[in-house]
């Protein structure tokens, strides 16, 4: 089962995208009607918490005292804080490492898929936030085993850019010597965020993306010049 607003991704099975935690519902047995808003809203008050204090500072009661509710409550959904933490974490893991993930039929040639992957990469970092940065933040808190479903789904998206790369290359679009290395370095940029992006900053996130994307693809020595990503426009 995968966890709640991740749904099926071309080319991944389910068992490489669902929640490597051992278990994400504590105490409760099986999902009901009103589970979902419930968890989601356990999920947005830590996730606030986590942000503005870090892990070792959020603690379970704070957690219970911003919900103004019991311990047994929160619990009830999730067996640990680091069970929530890791699903907040898990979330923007799977939208960024799957952006290449395009559909079999799509016949678009790489650098075009290229360019779509790393402005979508930079648009769900964003979309992600403050979650998205928790792992640049703080890597030291993750067991090993989300540790080893995090690096297998980025190893599953540095193949797919690096074949990508690769054909690009062949057909004189990107200007590059180790691929790897380039694509590890233009994807970093977004990463880096979590050291001074704001949501409510000058610029609005399509704006972000718009002046990202083709950084990025400038490190990926992308010929030429890509289009703005659409609506992207100054906050």
């Amino acid at each position: 089962m995968l966890p709640m607003g991740i749904t099926q991704v071309t080319g991944l099975p389910e068992d490489m995208l669902a929640f490597p935690g051992t278990r994400a519902r504590g105490r409760q047995r099986a999902d009901t009607p009103g589970s979902e808003p419930k968890r989601e809203r356990i999920l947005a008050a830590a996730e606030q918490l986590f942000a503005a204090q870090g892990y070792a500072c959020t603690t379970m009661e704070q957690i219970v005292q911003a919900l103004g509710v019991t311990k047994p409550y929160v619990y009830y959904y999730f067996g640990s804080k680091l069970e929530i933490f890791e699903l907040l974490s898990w979330r923007p893991a799977v939208a960024c490492f799957t952006v290449l993930d395009f559909p079999a039929d799509d016949r678009r040639p790489a650098h075009e898929k290229v360019v779509a992957g790393v402005e979508q990469l930079v648009r769900a970092t964003l979309a992600h936030y403050p979650a998205a940065f928790f792992p640049y933040r703080e890597p030291q808190v993750y067991t090993p085993r989300f540790v080893a479903a995090q690096k297998r789904l980025a190893n599953h998206f540095y193949a797919r850019l690096c074949r990508l790369l690769e054909e690009g290359r062949a057909e004189g679009w990107f200007d590059i010597g180790e691929v790897r290395i380039a694509a590890q370095a233009a994807c970093s940029l977004p990463g880096f965020l979590y050291q001074w992006y704001r949501p409510d900053g000058r610029l609005s996130p399509e704006a972000m993306v718009a002046e990202l994307a083709p950084l990025a693809c400038r490190v990926l020595g992308l010929r030429g010049s890509i289009a703005p990503a659409p609506g992207a426009q100054a906050g």
